[in-house]
């Protein structure tokens, strides 16, 4: 299986794996999600999935295999590239994600002093490595996608920021010895990867003891059905993304990192569908689906998150948790 199959395999894994229901209900709405696509018989065929004693639907060991290495490597990562540099002129720009109090919330967060070195992994177009800079010793950014770092790098000259550097790398194999810095962050970052937990280790590896990691990222319900209808509604927007976890799961990671509790501070992106729309780049068809999916949710709250309408504007807002810990001298 390769291409748009492959991809379209694991989108069905994920959303099986992310609300496990009856297997009557599944197959009507992975019909409704996706009426073209053919993974439900697929997967039964090829024992990715299976169907419980008392009529569910869950994945198997082989489907949670199969799940972890289907959009692996390339396929995903070409899809995060072909989406980024479609954004990238836009990106900074946009008022929700340059906005200065939420910046200085994530660098509040990390509690930075003038001899801090500053990792942004992930770092897009610069916005919150550029916030630390007048703050720190030195900040660098690090992100897979070049057109990224370019605009990043321009962002950096227009503000003569000279304490910055920027980086092509991937997150799951950062190109940095251990302990290189004392704060490591990520924004918006964490809903776009396979595997959080091997990035977030990632992060923990190039931190020194005592330094910080901090994590930024959408914070979808903890009620199971409103988050997978949140990150539906994400995936039909952007294609690269993977899943956003709730706060509950954020934490989760924390532990499994090493990490201890993080401090958490919550924010909110609020702006109205249209430029939401204005600055995302859906497959053909899917934009009117999503705003379908607000204006469902402004009557039934399926999404999880405010959504209001005025007129024929749909205003929304996004929950985002920050997450911040230090790293312990050992690291279990």
């Amino acid at each position: 299986m390769a291409g748009a199959a492959t991809f379209l395999m694991a989108q069905f894994l994920d959303w099986v794996a992310a609300r496990p229901r009856r297997a009557a209900e599944a197959r009507a709405a992975w019909a409704s999600t996706c009426p073209l696509n053919c993974a439900w018989e697929d997967a039964l065929a090829e024992g990715l999935v299976a169907l419980t004693p008392g009529g569910g639907v869950v994945l198997t060991a082989a489907g949670r295999a199969r799940r972890r290495a289907a959009m692996s490597g390339s396929s995903h990562d070409a899809l995060i590239r072909d989406q980024f540099t479609r954004q990238a002129t836009v990106f900074n720009s946009a008022a929700p994600i340059a906005s200065e109090e939420a910046l200085r919330m994530i660098v509040a967060a990390a509690a930075p002093g003038p001899d801090d070195r500053v990792l942004d992994v992930a770092c897009g177009g610069g916005l919150v490595a550029g916030a630390f800079a007048p703050h720190v010793r030195h900040a660098t950014g690090l992100d897979a996608t070049p057109a990224m770092l370019d605009q990043a790098r321009r962002a950096a000259a227009e503000k003569r920021l000279a304490n910055t550097s920027w980086d092509e790398g991937e997150v799951t194999a950062l190109p940095y010895p251990d302990a290189s810095f004392t704060i490591v962050v990520t924004r918006f970052s964490f809903h776009h990867f396979l595997d959080p937990l091997a990035a977030l280790r990632e992060m923990v590896r190039v931190c020194a003891p005592g330094g910080r990691i901090v994590v930024a990222d959408t914070c979808p319900a903890e009620d199971p059905d409103k988050a997978a209808a949140f990150n539906r509604l994400e995936k039909l927007r952007d294609p690269s993304h993977a899943r956003a976890l709730p706060l509950s799961e954020m934490k989760r990671l924390f532990a499994a990192a090493g990490l201890p509790e993080p401090q958490v501070r919550f924010y909110e992106l609020r702006d109205e569908v249209k430029n939401l729309l204005a600055r995302s780049f859906p497959n053909p068809g899917d934009e009117a689906r999503i705003v379908a999916m607000f204006r469902q949710s402004a009557g039934d709250d399926s999404l999880g998150i405010p959504v209001r309408i005025d007129g024929e504007t749909i205003r929304y807002a996004y929950p985002v948790a920050i997450l911040a810990s230090a790293r312990p001298a050992i690291v279990s």
